[in-house]
């Protein structure tokens, strides 16, 4: 069978993946708390959100790796509490941490892999389009990180699956390896794969995703593209600056500050981060110099001055008060 042929046929604009009410608890803690989303036949789909927020559990569960306590999901038709086998046939998993045995050969590992299924790509072609094709006689524990998580995709790739599941495929990567990871999974979108993929970097995100689920603390706050989501803040750029701590010592000349910055033309929101001060706006010039001019005038000090676009970062900070950096 010839990398890139679908198994099973799903209707294009079809969901491809249902869940619905997903839970998942570990004693007193609600790691995926009731969640409901669809993955549409073809896209990629991201988990985004920070670490503990609940999105390796939900890829664990949907693909049958990890029993939910409450709520159902559907992978191809087929329910994972009851049809797990059929769903084995029609899904590749790539984990947050896979491991490789270190002695074995890239093409060893891949054969081995292989012959997990009944149905097979041919190993060469699968590992040349990984870019692993020069390293088929190295052994693994000689492979460079972003070379390990290509092999580790690759492995996930051996049975020709329909849907394809990346756990943070580029924690840890140098910036090269990253960009890397991505053409490779922009070349499966093309080729028709459906994509699950979790991750914490907001330029990932963006960047792969048709469309993005944010996650917090186990629940869903946003789904929806990436523009959308952007587009959603009703703000174009941000400017942010840093306030003096002697200038806002006391919650009352926080909320003054707070109150004078709103009130800035064409200043759309405000949003205080520890001592970092983001406004919001469409039109960055007039709401600068109207910052400017209010500064001025109110005899406020303030350092690190900057503008930016409004980025994935801020919507969740919005939606949420804390950064999808937080541990």
């Amino acid at each position: 069978m010839a990398v890139g042929e679908v198994l099973f046929q799903v209707a294009e604009n079809q969901a491809i993946i249902a869940v619905d009410g997903l839970v998942k608890r570990y004693g007193t803690h609600t790691a995926v708390n009731g969640i409901s989303f669809e993955v549409m036949q073809g896209e990629v789909f991201g988990l985004l959100g920070p670490n503990g927020a609940g999105k390796t559990t939900t890829m664990e569960m949907i693909e049958g790796l990890r029993l939910p306590d409450g709520g159902t999901a559907k992978v191809a038709g087929f329910d994972t509490r009851k049809d797990l086998k059929k769903i084995k046939e029609v899904i590749g998993v790539q984990l947050q941490s896979t491991s490789l045995f270190d002695l074995l050969k890239v093409s060893e590992i891949a054969q081995m892999y292989a012959s997990f299924y009944t149905k097979t790509v041919p190993i060469g072609p699968l590992l040349e389009d990984v870019l692993l094709k020069e390293k088929l006689n190295d052994r693994v524990k000689n492979l460079s990180g972003g070379q390990k998580q290509r092999l580790a995709i690759a492995l996930a790739l051996v049975n020709d699956p329909q849907i394809i599941f990346l756990d943070e495929p580029t924690t840890g990567l140098d910036p090269q390896a990253r960009r890397t990871l991505w053409d490779i999974i922009l070349r499966l979108k093309e080729r028709g794969k459906t994509i699950v993929l979790s991750t914490h970097y907001m330029d990932e995100a963006h960047i792969l995703c048709d469309r993005i689920c944010l996650m917090d603390r186990g629940e869903i706050v946003a789904l929806d593209t990436p523009r959308n989501l952007v587009l959603n803040l009703q703000s174009d750029s941000a400017i942010e600056f840093r306030v003096p701590a002697q200038e806002t010592g006391s919650t009352i000349e926080k909320q003054n500050l707070l109150k004078q910055l709103r009130a800035i033309n064409d200043v759309k929101q405000v949003d205080i981060r520890k001592d970092v001060f983001v406004l919001y706006t469409d039109n960055l010039q007039n709401a600068l110099l109207g910052l400017i001019q209010e500064a001025a005038a109110q005899s406020i000090q303030f350092a690190d001055l900057q503008t930016r676009t409004a980025t994935l970062e801020d919507v969740f900070i919005h939606m949420t008060g804390r950064s999808l950096r937080e541990e």
